[in-house]
């Protein structure tokens, strides 16, 4: 059995969620048993939109062995602090496979770094789909500090449509719905990033996502991510920009050549044959 546990949360949406569905599905095309860890139960319903249809919430990183028996394997993207349970699962585990978190991230025990874009291959069969002509903004489907509302001038009078976050109150949508013309419900997102002619997301796995798709995607920075990440985007072909009015909405083309998900499954059945 291998245990994909995904970092996620009210204050940090669901990226990591939506790449783990990608490559949990590809590995159980490939005849490998694979069960969703998540550490925030929302996380899991929301899961299954993404095509997981079981996951099983713990309590943080240092759990995933009560959960985990030796001889499994686990992947684990999450930022959190181990406290030495990475050593332990590396000499309990038959093989850990650990997302990079940061550059600076090293091999410290015996498990294997994973690295690269791994997107759902349903968005690169949208490719070729006729779009809708939208603009459609998905911040994340976190905006604990509420960014939006710290930023309406960026979106007022834009003809942006809003694509609501999973993490969103009801109370927070009515305040948005004064600033979009347009506000669809979070489980919308898989057609709507499919179908849409033009996408601008602060999320990273929505904009590879988007690209996939045959979009124009822009990036905007509101949630300041680190330069190395934005010159991975900018290397990908997804245009970085700090306001709506540096785009152009030009057509950027289609390029699908990124996506690594077929190279990382095969790296990670290596490694468990």
């Amino acid at each position: 059995m291998l245990y994909y546990y995904a970092y996620t949360g009210h204050k940090i949406g669901l990226d990591r969620v939506k790449k783990a569905a990608s490559l949990i599905k590809e590995l159980e095309s490939n005849g490998i048993e694979c069960r969703l860890l998540v550490n925030d139960f929302r996380a899991g319903l929301a899961a299954r939109e993404f095509g997981i249809a079981d996951s099983i919430t713990i309590e943080t990183i240092q759990d995933i062995d009560a959960i985990a028996q030796m001889g499994n394997s686990v992947i684990i993207d999450s930022p959190e602090d181990d406290h030495g349970r990475l050593e332990k699962y590396c000499s309990e585990f038959h093989a850990v496979f650990v997302w990079r978190q940061s550059a600076e991230d090293r091999v410290r025990f015996s498990e294997t770094i994973l690295d690269g874009v791994a997107v759902d291959k349903v968005y690169e069969e949208a490719s070729n789909t006729k779009k809708v002509e939208r603009k459609l903004f998905f911040l994340n489907d976190a905006d604990y500090d509420k960014i939006l509302l710290n930023h309406t001038s960026l979106f007022t009078d834009k003809g942006l449509e809003l694509l609501l976050g999973h993490y969103f109150f009801v109370k927070y949508e009515d305040d948005l719905a004064r600033i979009f013309n347009i506000l669809h419900e979070p489980e919308e997102y898989m057609e709507l990033i499919q179908s849409s002619q033009t996408i601008i997301t602060s999320s990273l796995q929505t904009a590879f996502e988007a690209k996939m798709s045959g979009a124009n995607v822009y990036f905007l920075n509101l949630l300041k991510i680190d330069e190395t990440q934005l010159r991975y985007l900018e290397f990908n072909g997804i245009e970085v920009v700090q306001t709506i009015e540096e785009i152009d909405f030009k057509q950027n083309g289609i390029d699908t050549s990124f996506n690594q998900l077929e190279k990382i499954v095969q790296d990670i059945l290596q490694k468990l044959n």
